[in-house]
C-alpha cells in the first residue's frame, strides 16, 4: 500500500506560517548544503518552473507521484503564474471555493479528502503521495499520515499556522532519521505507530 507522507518546514515552535500562512522568512536558511540535499531527497518537491534552475531537468520522481495540498497553498503558486506548480506529479487540490482548474493537471476536490487519501493509498504503484500543505488539509488527514518528514527552520513564530489544524488527539510516531544542516536547519523523519 502506498502512504502519504507530510513533508512540511515548521518553526522551532511548530508552525508552518505567520498568522495569514507566510512562510517567506524560511527561504533565508536555503543554502548551497541544505538545498542540494533537499533536490537529491526529494526532487520532485521542487516546483516545475525551478527544475531546471536546480538542475533537475528530467530527474525523475524519487519518493511522490501525487501531490496534496490545500488552497492557501495552492494559491501562492497560482497567483505566481504557476496554476501547475507541481506538473511533473498528479495535482489535487481541496477546495470548496475555486469550482474550475485553471490546469488540466490539477484535480480539484470539495469531497471526503481522506476517503479521497485511502483511495489514492490503494493504488498499485511504487511512489507514494506526497501532502504538501497547509495545516487545515493536514488537521482533516492526521489520521492518514504515514509519516511525517518536519524541516524545523531556527525561528520562533510565536503564533501561526499549525503544522496541524485539528482538534486534540494524540498520534503516537517513531523517529527513523534525524538531519541537521550547518545552517542550523533539523529535518526529522517519523514514522506513525499503528
Amino acid at each position: 500500500m502506498r502512504k502519504l507522507t507530510y513533508y512540511v518546514a515548521c518553526s522551532l515552535d511548530g508552525f508552518i506560517g505567520d498568522p495569514h500562512g507566510d512562510a517567506s522568512s524560511m527561504y533565508a536558511f536555503m543554502d548551497e548544503e541544505y538545498a542540494a540535499w533537499m533536490n537529491a531527497e526529494f526532487p520532485e518537491t521542487v516546483p516545475t518552473a525551478f527544475r531546471e534552475a536546480s538542475g533537475l531537468t528530467g530527474v525523475p520522481n524519487k519518493r511522490f507521484d501525487t501531490v496534496i495540498q490545500g488552497m492557501g497553498s495552492y494559491r501562492l503558486g497560482l497567483e505566481a503564474g504557476m496554476p501547475s506548480p507541481y506538473a511533473h506529479l498528479r495535482e489535487i487540490v481541496a477546495t470548496r471555493s475555486l469550482t474550475e482548474s485553471p490546469d488540466p493537471n490539477v484535480e480539484l476536490f470539495a469531497g471526503d479528502l481522506a476517503a479521497r487519501v485511502r483511495a489514492l493509498k490503494a493504488e498499485d504503484g511504487d511512489l507514494g503521495i506526497w501532502l504538501c500543505g497547509g495545516g487545515q488539509v493536514a488537521g482533516q488527514l492526521v489520521d492518514e499520515v504515514d509519516e511525517l518528514v518536519i524541516k524545523s527552520y531556527p525561528q520562533v513564530y510565536g503564533s501561526g499556522m499549525p503544522l496541524f489544524g485539528a482538534g486534540f488527539a494524540v498520534h503516537d510516531y517513531a523517529l527513523q532519521d534525524l538531519r541537521s544542516f550547518g545552517n542550523g536547519v533539523v529535518v526529522r523523519t517519523y514514522t506513525r505507530k499503528r
